[in-house]
């Protein structure tokens, strides 16, 4: 536990040391009084002047933004999530009257209503404002708070795209109009809920109940995910939560796996190259960004086109990565397989030898492009 503990602060610290915090004091007139924010923006955020970032708010900040921006820092660093600008609000000890809710209709009241609004109304304009943001937050809350940023989901279209729920403390109608509101959603909503079998125990319960019911919603808008960490506290499963939340939230985003290559690109029936045009454009409509393809995806559907024999799927992959990466092997030599396998051994040779100059890749090296070329030669004599 001890050895946990010391690789977590040292994460933390390696994080601090690299990417940008900034502290603003935003002055609410909805709140009639002055707040604490804590904001990272991603490394590079301003050398990379064209790129927008979606946003991870946190609430809670006082003590949970430093495990939600290592976390993101981790996750964007190795390309499992898009990097983020994550916003913390800190809330000390006015938590609760920030999550106040009436005892009647429960729904937020007196200064949780204007809670509400200072985050819909005020904070969020303002980050879009004076940062560059992509259309995707995610909202991150711990017990009060993770019950308070489900009301978001009351208001149509829902400020959040997704949910980290960690421990919430539901209010007593929570259970049972989530699941009404969740089935009818015509927003794609990511859901995270967690608890620990240690947890508090009503807390606990109250988690299991809601992930009876939530579990049991069809509507394809709607991707939950649950967690129940065995020997985890109220406040140890926030550690476990974060990365489990963050890892499924952004599936998509991640570079294909070998998982994938061999659960879904192996076992494709549709042409290859379109199951990679349809993750890209999965994370465009979701994420409202326009990334290039990684070089790495580009070698995982090859490899699967190949090992299929889908060699006009191979032409496609081999057309792109010309045209993204001109500059090294990649396009050369899938266009070059391609060639071979379609009976054109001229064209195959002429292509291997024309990419001598270019950058490699992976395991494309020069010498495997110029040794292709010269077995052609050799053996059809050109």
């Amino acid at each position: 536990m001890k050895k946990s503990l010391v690789l977590l602060f040292c994460l933390f610290i390696s994080v601090f040391a690299s990417a940008q915090i900034i502290y603003e004091e935003f002055n609410s007139s909805k709140l009639g009084e002055t707040r604490r924010l804590k904001i990272q923006l991603p490394r590079n955020y301003d050398s990379n002047v064209e790129k927008v970032y979606p946003i991870v708010l946190v609430l809670d900040a006082d003590y949970l933004f430093e495990p939600v921006a290592g976390n993101v820092d981790y996750f964007s660093y190795w390309e499992d999530m898009p990097e983020s600008i994550v916003v913390g609000v800190m809330q000390g000890d006015k938590r609760y009257d920030d999550c106040y809710y009436d005892d009647k209709n429960f729904l937020p009241a007196d200064q949780g209503a204007e809670f509400f609004e200072f985050i819909g109304l005020e904070l969020m304009p303002y980050i879009d404002n004076n940062y560059r943001t992509a259309k995707f937050i995610i909202a991150v809350g711990h017990d009060f708070t993770a019950n308070f940023i489900n009301y978001y989901l009351f208001k149509e279209p829902s400020l959040f795209n997704g949910f980290i729920n960690l421990s919430p403390d539901l209010d007593p109608m929570m259970t049972e109009r989530l699941p009404q509101r969740l089935a009818s959603t015509e927003q794609k909503i990511f859901y995270y809920l967690a608890t620990g079998t240690d947890d508090i125990k009503g807390l606990m319960e109250a988690s299991e109940d809601l992930n009876t019911v939530l579990k049991g919603v069809t509507n394809k808008n709607f991707n939950y995910y649950y967690d129940n960490f065995e020997g985890a506290t109220h406040y140890s499963l926030v550690g476990r939560g974060l990365p489990n939340a963050m890892e499924k939230i952004f599936s998509v985003y991640r570079p294909i796996s070998k998982q994938e290559y061999k659960d879904v690109l192996l076992k494709l029936n549709t042409p290859i190259h379109e199951y990679l045009l349809e993750k890209y454009k999965t994370i465009e409509d979701l994420f409202g960004l326009t990334n290039a393809i990684r070089e790495n995806d580009f070698l995982a559907v090859a490899a699967a086109a190949e090992k299929k024999k889908q060699w006009e799927s191979l032409r496609e992959i081999a057309t792109m990565a010309k045209k993204q990466y001109p500059d090294t092997v990649l396009g050369d030599y899938y266009m070059g397989r391609y060639y071979e396998e379609t009976g054109e051994p001229k064209k195959a040779m002429r292509t291997f030898q024309g990419a001598y100059d270019k950058e490699e890749v992976d395991f494309i090296t020069i010498d495997i492009m110029l040794d292709k070329a010269d077995k052609i030669k050799a053996d059809f004599g050109y």
